[in-house]
């Protein structure tokens, strides 16, 4: 499924950039961690695992990409999420949107992955989007069939240290049909849990729902719950890595050129409040995908329309200053997606749906440089919508 966002991006010059992209030949040798995309393949899903060198580029592991082991849609997906770490580190989750299934691959000694003797389980609802982790729990926001009318909601798991995955029994919470969930996510406690209801053309629709996790994983609406959106479309979201009240909602539906971030303080709860001054323009078209630095210093959105990423600095009382926009080396009409950072904090990766790339930044402060070798290939028939990084 593709949201209505894309209606902005254009297809014009893809084949001409797409035939630019490096793959990595002449890449640096040392390996200082791995890259994962989730492919979104028709038929049997995959994931791309790559080694990422010291200068920030990327080469394929041997034998990327590995099986997932449900099915992609083929085609591609506005959502922030599809690809996750377990907690401890040993597995990568996989949304299997044309399968509704979620996989669980184990992450062996150099990179590469297998999948659990489990397989691919059912995701409690249709076209599952997004993924939250937080220890052994996880959350899945599944998108639903619109048609039919049913399968929007959330869905809880628990992740043992065998990585079988395990439903909820209770933790189902279902969603209007107008919902259209962009993202789910908890705080760094774990005390809190955020979806995001990108919702449709109608402004009563864009919506936050916020939940309090309980020690048996069940989640509870807060008080006030859905919350209104401060902008249409809200899209991708943040918590701050050092302050787990602090949330970060993008704004992917406003006019050309107006573009925003709402800012709010997250309860114990759950109850949301903006920070003054929100949202936060950034001046650019479709403000989609969120990533925050780790020192909880820099917050960056991947603008989809105007293929660019924004730069804001966070101020210690949670609001955001505008520092600037980095366009991609690769030109306007591309279709940048999910966004993460490496452990080190110094690069950036971007997943391309319409390039099947994955584009590489280096990262000082708020400022961004795309690598020399930028950017990198992914398997044919890749639809990315999913990317993290160890």
């Amino acid at each position: 499924m593709t949201r209505f966002l894309f209606r902005f991006a254009a297809a014009a010059g893809l084949a001409a950039v797409a035939a630019g992209i490096s793959v990595g030949a002449s890449a640096a040798p040392d390996v200082t961690g791995h890259v994962y995309v989730n492919d979104n393949t028709s038929g049997v899903n995959t994931v791309a695992g790559f080694d990422r060198h010291g200068d920030g580029s990327l080469t394929p592991l041997p034998g990327s990409p590995f099986v997932a082991g449900g099915s992609g849609t083929g085609a591609s997906i506005g959502s922030q999420g599809a690809l996750q770490l377990s907690g401890d580190g040993r597995y990568v989750l996989a949304a299997d949107a044309g399968s509704n299934q979620i996989s669980v691959d184990r992450i062996l000694p150099g990179g590469r992955l297998i999948p659990t003797d489990q397989g691919p389980v059912w995701s409690g609802g249709v076209e599952p989007v997004s993924i939250a982790v937080h220890g052994s729990l996880v959350y899945v926001a599944n998108e639903g069939d619109k048609t039919a009318g049913t399968g929007s909601n959330y869905t809880g798991f628990t992740l043992n240290r065998g990585g079988i995955l395990t439903q909820l029994a209770g933790s189902t919470f279902g969603l209007p049909n107008t919902a259209n969930p962009g993202d789910i996510l908890f705080n760094t406690t774990g005390a809190n849990l955020i979806g995001v209801e990108v919702g449709t053309t109608d402004p009563s629709t864009f919506k936050i729902d916020s939940f309090v996790v309980g020690s048996n994983g069940l989640i509870t609406p807060a008080a006030g719950s859905p919350f209104a959106a401060q902008a249409a479309g809200p899209f991708g979201s943040e918590f701050s890595p050092v302050d787990p009240s602090h949330l970060y909602v993008s704004n992917a539906h406003g006019a050309a050129f107006a573009g925003s971030v709402s800012g709010f303080n997250v309860a114990a709860g759950g109850t949301l409040t903006p920070f003054d001054g929100s949202p936060y323009p950034d001046h650019q078209t479709a403000p989609c995908w969120v990533e925050i630095s780790h020192d909880g210093s820099y917050l960056f959105t991947v603008n989809t329309a105007s293929t660019t990423i924004s730069s804001y600095r966070i101020n210690a009382d949670g609001s955001l200053s505008l520092l600037g926009s980095t366009p991609f080396k690769s030109g306007t009409g591309i279709r940048p997606f999910d966004a993460r950072l490496d452990p080190s904090g110094r690069r950036l990766y971007v997943v391309d749906s319409a390039l099947d790339a994955v584009t590489g930044f280096a990262v000082s402060g708020g400022g961004l440089t795309e690598l020399p070798r930028s950017p990198f290939a992914l398997p044919a028939g890749a639809k990315p919508f999913g990317v993290v990084a160890n």
